[in-house]
Parts: structure tokens; sequence; C-alpha cells
């Protein structure tokens, strides 16, 4: 989880193969009506993410042994309802800063996300730092490492609240 441009889609796809795990890229689940406004540089709004919040939450029941999803779950009550959907269900925050973030998705040449919504996602964000069940990841860090973080940190039992940098 995370901000445009965090590197969710890397992680996920490097994960979801060193685990043999399905990927569920969040990606995929957007409407085209809002795929269309985020090509425009129009963000969404909480009405725009719910029925494609709705949409994951049945992916991630749809997976009974488990999967790697990609979302951006950018306030708490999209992160809960995940949880309500799949408890136990684990959150790897990758943390970025702006100008970074806004770097990489200027970058991207084959996503409907415009640039300009990058300040749109840090608007939004509520940092599940304190949260059950997250990883917090600098998300700078080579996607191998990140990768390491990641698959040490599964194979754990849940703890209430982990933050590692």
């Amino acid at each position: 989880m995370g901000v445009a441009g965090c590197g969710k889609s890397s992680l996920a796809a490097a994960l979801a193969r060193q685990e043999a795990l399905p990927l569920i890229e969040g990606d995929d689940h957007h409407s085209e009506t809002s795929r269309r406004k985020m090509r425009a540089g129009i963000a969404l709004d909480d009405g725009d993410r719910d029925t494609w919040l709705q949409r994951l939450a049945q992916a991630l029941v749809s997976s009974p042994g488990g999967a790697v999803l990609t979302c951006s779950a950018l306030k708490r009550r999209y992160r809960d309802r995940l949880r309500d959907a799949a408890p136990g269900v684990r959150f790897v925050f990758l943390a970025i800063d702006r100008r970074e973030a806004l770097e990489r998705v200027t970058g991207r040449s084959d996503h409907f996300f415009s640039p300009a919504l990058v300040d749109s996602q840090f608007a939004a964000l509520e940092p599940p730092a304190g949260e059950a069940g997250v990883l917090c990841l600098d998300a700078t860090l080579p996607i191998a490492q990140l990768l390491a973080q990641t698959s040490g940190w599964l194979r754990q039992p849940a703890a209430p609240s982990e933050t590692a940098r």
C-alpha cells in the first residue's frame, strides 16, 4: 500500500512470484470511468473508490489460500474494509516523499495515472503507523531489500504492530 509511484506493483509482483501466490493488481479493478478521471487528472473520491474496494475485497475473499494485493489503501477506513473482508490481512506500507513519487510517476509512460494527481494522493494519505498488521518500509530501498524484509516479516507470527526501516 502507499501513494502512486511508491513501488507497490513492483514489490507485489516479486513477492507473488517468490511466494507462489496469486497477484491481484488493484489498478486492474478500477472502473473505466475512474480510469478516465485519473487520466484527465481528476482525483477519485470516496464514492469512486467504493466499488473498487468492494471488488478488491471480493478478490481477497476469492483467494482463501492467500494472495498479494496492490492497493493504495490511503485511508484507514479503506484498510479496515479490506480487513473486514479478509481477517488477518497484512499491509506493507511503502513510504516515499512527494518529490520521489512525482519523479517516478512522471517517468511512467504506460500507466493511466496522471502525475497531476500525486499531490491528491498525499492529501488523502492517512499513514498506517501504529495499526496492527502493518510493516512500514522505505520505498526508496532496492526491490531485493524490500522483498527480503517483507518475506521475513510475513514468515513471523503477526504481531499487534510492526514497523521497520
